[in-house]
């Protein structure tokens, strides 16, 4: 099953030695939204058995719309309004409304039975988490086969053929949840077999978003509470100097169930029509070698973007991760920074410095809050006239676009999440 274009402002086009990527269909402006994705499968990041006696067997959001529950931190722990599920105590839900939705799609009785027995498998307890993860994984995705045979095609029409080591963690996975065909219809069990396990594991690997915990300035860590595939989503390539980025609002207190867990692609600025929209599947402000190595072990490529071919090729490559923007506007003068700022076009909309292809990036598009290095993209047009407020897609923090004020950095306004 192939999909299409979701909208017309971008095509789906097979780009050489990238495979399929996203493409403009017409100019795109700054802030514009490009794309709401809606996940054909959600899942949960946490383990399925507490790494720890102090960890809460009750994650503090809900197991289907993924909110955080009422009344809990986000560290986790139970609320008093929240519901359980009738059949296990593991599971509990923001509302009546979401327990039911839920039974019928995402917590049928067959992934009640499913989880609740291979909770008790001795072999679980050895499982890192990120083996219980993908345990998780599989029993979504075997429900979804059950629940709604055409997403679990499409799940199947996306990129990510096994590999040699997935095929390797597939056979071990797949003795695990052999056992749980027992516990639905004949038909749905003749779907089980080594090639299929294999085949999803290497699906979730390469198209799989983390839907966050929530930001906070005292870590620089943001945990995981739950993994999404999203058809459309899935066709961005990836760059290191990306022109768009991904907008999520799990947590949103819209009263509209069925679509917090949506994604949203804005532009980040103004793209030409045939070019490549791109997002970055990580912060922007790791350095080269752990960009490359990420990208490596979870997707499989090395990377040749622009700004990879220019910092592999320094004699020293130092990290900016502690100090992000400011190393670099230490390294440019006042006047170097107005040239790029004058210089900030469509077609080169990072300025022509050589040796710093990321500098003006950085400090125009990264959010300066402590611990957040999220990116910042415009708010979305009104009608004709662009906004000129930036908003972090990490801690949803508001500033102005008033392009390097006396020390570097962004004229605040106001607002946050």
């Amino acid at each position: 099953m192939a999909l299409t274009a979701p909208n017309p402002l971008l095509r789906v086009e097979e780009i050489q030695g990238r495979g399929r990527g996203m493409v403009a269909s017409q100019p795109l402006r700054a802030g514009q939204v490009v794309l709401r994705d809606s996940p054909i499968l959600l899942y949960s990041a946490l383990p399925l058995i507490p790494q720890s006696s102090s960890t809460s067997s009750s994650p503090g959001f809900c197991d289907h719309c993924f909110r955080t529950l009422p009344g809990s931190s986000s560290m986790g722990g139970a609320s008093s309004s929240s519901v359980s599920c009738p059949s296990c105590c593991h599971h509990r839900f923001c509302s009546s409304k979401c327990l039911s939705i839920a039974q019928n799609t995402s917590h049928t009785s067959w992934v009640c039975q499913a989880l609740s027995h291979i909770r008790v498998n001795p072999a679980l307890l050895e499982l890192p988490l990120e083996c219980q993860v993908q345990v998780n994984f599989l029993i979504a995705a075997y429900n979804l086969a059950n629940v709604s045979p055409t997403n679990f095609q499409t799940l199947l029409s996306l990129h990510g053929p096994p590999d040699d080591t997935t095929v390797a963690v597939a056979q071990f996975m797949h003795s695990l949840i052999t056992p749980l065909s027992l516990f639905t219809s004949t038909s749905h069990q003749n779907i089980f077999s080594l090639e299929l396990t294999a085949a999803l594991l290497a699906k979730d690997k390469l198209n799989a978003f983390g839907l966050m915990q929530p930001f906070s300035e005292d870590s620089d860590q943001r945990s995981v509470r739950a993994y999404g595939i999203y058809p459309y989503a899935s066709f961005f390539n990836h760059d290191c100097l990306p022109n768009a980025c991904r907008f999520d609002y799990v947590d949103t207190s819209s009263t509209d169930d069925n679509h917090n867990t949506d994604i949203t692609i804005r532009m980040i600025h103004d793209v030409s029509e045939g070019r490549e929209v791109c997002l970055s599947y990580f912060p922007v402000n790791e350095n080269y070698s752990s960009r490359q190595k990420r990208l490596a072990e979870d997707y499989g490529f090395t990377c040749k973007c622009d700004r990879c071919n220019v910092e592999a090729n320094w004699s020293d490559i130092e990290s900016i991760e502690d100090d992000g923007a400011e190393d670099i506007e230490e390294a440019m003068d006042e006047d170097e920074c107005e040239n790029m700022a004058a210089s900030d076009t469509e077609s080169n909309p990072l300025g022509d410095n050589s040796d710093f292809p990321h500098a003006y990036f950085f400090l125009k598009f990264m959010c300066q809050r402590k611990n957040c290095w999220g990116t910042l993209a415009p708010l979305p047009p009104q009608g004709n006239t662009p906004s000129n407020v930036m908003e972090c897609n990490v801690c949803g923090n508001l500033k102005s676009d008033n392009v390097l004020d006396g020390d570097g950095g962004q004229d605040g306004v106001s607002m946050e999440d």
